[in-house]
């Protein structure tokens, strides 16, 4: 984050807290009043300045909605305006919610975090790790040491990876001529492990395997799944693979960042089109609004609009470290034209939940320790807190992904929320 704009929000939080302090407990409404008029300015410029194309952000207190906001245009060479019912490509923030599902299988006794997974692929339950390539390029394999559990999985120490950030993996695609994860293949998932289970992190199809998981114990297919145990108790109406025409007509495009820092409206994606599977990994739709209020029943111990998702021992479970002393968070990109280098917080010691990433130190604007938050290749990035109660997001639609504008953008959101909270 830029000095000159963390002095300006501490300064306004300085001038807020003038106004007279509530009592924790009756405090939503008055840190609703303070948290504005900072967070929006934080927006507006952002936008003003392009660092951002348009942007909607919102956060929430487990006493209620504390925050939101739109500011800029769904796409910069159209008139329409962000809004809070905008929808995005919400990319990897749908693991989360894949993640919720495996659990409430865990709930049921129907999964184990640590037995073996279903064995439902040979790739799977019989998975081959990749030792390099021979000199005529061959992929070289050897059987893995230890199978795959649902742990592995959900905190990405299977070995599976992604070839945006592991380069053999994009060797071994072509040396084989698997189809690319985009057509919906599950033939695309039939890529080896970089390393054996548990002995290291990296970012993968993991969750694109555990949907896999959900379908086969469940007996619905993925999309139904979602929509009968998240979606539909919680009213999320607007978080979908498929969207309807009314949807489209409110989606927010996507804008490339040039080498120049300048940003390049992209035309609208075809629609979705089912393959053989939908993917738990990626590709929803979904709304600021819609996705707040998972976070909400995340941050409220699984419950939330009158709905039970999980125990509150479950979501606490979630929220914990399970790589124990393994570094987590870090990538090298391989393809540059969708991601960047990733390290949201340099030098600290990061792990991963049962879901997500999780700060083990407080973060340098708000967060405590113990936050868990991930984000997705578009630019959409959440947080949540439990032990300030307090949980954010922000949505704009930009590639590559770790974008280093849009990450300032959403520091300075986290910096103003925590801010109102403490006035």
């Amino acid at each position: 984050m830029a000095l000159h704009s963390r002095r300006d929000v501490l300064k306004g939080a300085a001038a807020v807290a003038a106004v007279a302090a509530f009592p924790r407990r009756a405090s939503a409404q008055g840190n609703v009043m303070q948290a504005r008029p900072r967070i929006d300015s934080v927006l507006k410029q952002a936008v003003d300045a392009r660092d951002v194309p348009g942007v909607v952000a919102m956060a929430a207190t487990d006493k209620g909605v504390l925050y939101e906001g739109a500011f800029g245009p769904r796409a910069l060479d159209a008139s329409a305006a962000m809004t809070p019912d905008t929808v995005f490509r919400i990319a990897s923030m749908t693991k989360a919610i894949a993640s919720v599902a495996a659990m409430q299988l865990v709930e049921q006794g129907k999964l184990k975090l640590e037995e073996p997974v279903p064995n439902i692929d040979p790739w799977l339950g019989s998975p081959q790790v990749l030792e390099g390539f021979d000199a005529a390029g061959a992929p070289k394999l050897r059987p893995a040491k230890r199978p795959i559990t649902l742990r592995h999985l959900l905190t990405h120490t299977a070995g599976f990876t992604y070839d945006i950030w592991h380069a053999d993996t994009g060797r071994y695609v072509k040396a084989t001529g698997l189809p690319h994860r985009s057509t919906g293949k599950v033939a695309s998932l039939h890529t080896p492990l970089a390393f054996d289970p548990g002995d290291r992190w990296l970012y993968g199809i993991n969750i694109e395997w555990t949907g896999r998981i959900i379908e086969t114990v469940s007996g619905l297919a993925l999309e139904d799944y979602f929509r009968e145990r998240i979606f539909g108790p919680l009213g999320m109406k607007d978080t979908t693979y498929v969207t309807s025409n009314e949807q489209r007509a409110r989606q927010a495009r996507l804008h490339t960042r040039g080498a120049d820092g300048a940003l390049a409206v992209q035309p609208l994606e075809p629609v979705p089109v089912k393959g053989e599977f939908w993917a738990a990994g990626g590709p929803l739709y979904s709304t600021a609004r819609d996705y707040l209020t998972f976070l909400q029943m995340l941050l409220n111990g699984g419950q939330f609009n009158g709905a039970r998702l999980l125990k509150p021992e479950t979501v606490a479970l979630m929220n914990q470290n399970h790589t124990g002393t393994t570094p987590c968070g870090v990538l090298k990109a391989e393809l540059r034209n969708l991601s960047n280098d990733v390290d949201l917080f340099p030098g600290a010691d990061i792990r991963w939940g049962y879901g997500y990433m999780l700060n083990l130190q407080a973060g340098p604007n708000g967060r405590s320790a113990g936050t868990v938050s991930w984000g997705g290749l578009f630019n959409t990035y959440y947080w949540l807190d439990p032990a300030k109660h307090v949980t954010g997001l922000i949505m704009t639609q930009i590639l590559p992904f770790a974008d280093a504008r849009a990450l300032k953008v959403y520091g300075q959101l986290e910096r103003g929320v925590y801010d109102s909270l403490k006035a």
